[in-house]
């Protein structure tokens, strides 16, 4: 019984610990560090980035003169004519031994164009890089607050069911005591089945908030939780007064305009890397070695290893070629590679507009957001007003259930609209943050 009893609390214990590893409680920087650290797409940069070092490895490589060794045994036998007419059986072994130096001395500068390039392509890949995880840390931003509204709309339906049953209460208390006709309780009760339904739809759209979070994070839903934080609401005036500041900074230091810089660098080396076609190369070479045989016609040959010492020989080779038809391939080679610079230049000419216009969308969004904000809240403490009004004068029989109701309704939905307006415009500001390359998790 007493083991029995131990293993209980070991199991009670586990489930516990398991249980409490499982509600981890997620904050919106730990989300972005999880994000950046196993998103696939990161992944697939990174492993690209160690591709390009390799790349750099052995484009620097190539500079460097090549050296291979060489050894070699053949063995004839059979018939053999040693003087005209006379034939005889022989066996013959020779073996040959080497080892050879190639480098090359010119190709008209492609070796240096490529390794610069291979450089370029090395940076261009680290900012494209920059880039994915930019865009995957603002999509999680926009999953999270997502969460968070949808928590704050779920505690606004919570107080609504609430108020709906303490009305409930009240009601039933004011017919009891004569003041109020039953059919008010009926009126009371749809409003608090209402309310429920209300409630059940805002935790739904919680879960799937969590859900499209935890999946973004490809993270198990199970468990999954956030941190609440305070969103703050906006201020009095505008963080941005001007568009022009978020455009000149986005255009000077935002990733997507300096690869396509990049690109354009590296398709003007390789408009050089195809012209050193035309030129002709050089390139130089040593060898050394040597070679021992021996036959079954003779048993006067000296051993192995003498005879390898003995014929000992170096070579030296220097070799020009000239290009002088290629069938149009150096041409064509050339004419391809400026037409890869103009697209490259074409391809920075759009990227600039359509950051310039991704840029003054987002402002004129965050514009209309902040606008809509403060109607909203407006709107809100009118609707508060009334509510309590419309309180008081059901409380005194001068309106029905039905008007104090429609009251509630509105001021339900201002509320919403408030919290809508609120998030709108704090994801907005946001992605001007974003652009500006401010920390968008303050």
């Amino acid at each position: 019984m007493k083991t029995l009893k131990n293993n209980i609390i070991v199991v009670f214990l586990f489930t516990a610990s398991v249980s409490f590893a499982q509600q981890k409680i997620w904050t919106l920087q730990e989300c972005i560090d999880h994000a950046l650290e196993y998103n696939i797409s990161v992944r697939q940069g990174q492993n690209n980035l160690m591709q390009n070092e390799q790349n750099v490895i052995a484009a620097k490589g190539q500079f460097l003169p090549s050296l291979s060794g060489s050894m070699g045994h053949s063995t004839t036998f059979g018939n053999e004519e040693v003087f005209s007419g006379q034939f005889v059986n022989r066996t013959s072994n020779s073996t040959n031994v080497g080892i050879g130096l190639n480098q090359t001395i010119f190709n008209g500068f492609r070796l240096t164009n490529l390794y610069r390039q291979s450089k370029l392509n090395l940076e261009s890949n680290q900012l494209e890089l920059n880039r994915i995880k930019d865009d995957i840390s603002l999509n999680v931003v926009n999953a999270y607050l997502n969460v968070l509204f949808n928590k704050e709309r779920l505690e606004i339906a919570k107080a609504q069911q609430g108020f709906s049953t303490n009305q409930l209460i009240q009601v039933k208390d004011l017919v009891e005591a004569g003041v109020q006709p039953r059919a008010n309780i009926y009126d009371a009760e749809a409003t608090v089945s209402l309310d429920a339904q209300e409630v059940t739809l805002a935790e739904n759209n919680y879960n799937l908030a969590l859900l499209s979070l935890s999946q973004l994070l490809q993270v198990s839903y199970n468990g999954f939780e956030v941190a609440v934080m305070d969103v703050d609401l906006p201020s009095s005036t505008l963080l941005y007064n001007d568009v022009q500041p978020v455009l000149e900074y986005a255009l000077e230091n935002r990733n997507e305009i300096r690869v396509a810089e990049k690109n354009i660098e590296i398709a003007k080396l390789n408009s050089e890397i195809s012209k050193s076609g035309y030129y002709p190369s050089v390139s130089g070479g040593y060898n050394f070695g040597s070679s021992a045989f021996f036959s079954n016609l003779t048993d006067d040959e000296l051993s192995f290893f003498d005879q390898l010492d003995g014929q000992k020989s170096h070579g030296l080779r220097v070799s020009i070629n000239i290009p002088i038809f290629s069938r149009f391939e150096n041409k064509t080679n050339v004419a391809k590679s400026k037409i890869d610079e103009e697209n490259s230049l074409l391809n920075l000419n759009q990227t600039k507009i359509d950051l310039e216009s991704t840029i003054q969308r987002a402002f004129t969004d965050a514009q209309g957001a902040f606008k809509s904000y403060v109607a909203s809240k407006k709107a809100l403490d009118a609707q508060e007003i009334a509510l309590e009004n419309s309180k008081e004068r059901f409380n005194a029989g001068i309106i029905t259930s039905y008007d104090l109701e429609q009251a509630r309704v509105r001021y339900v939905n201002a509320q919403a609209s408030l919290i809508n307006a609120k998030y709108d415009f704090v994801f907005k500001t946001k992605v001007l943050d974003f652009y500006m390359g401010k920390p968008i998790t303050d």
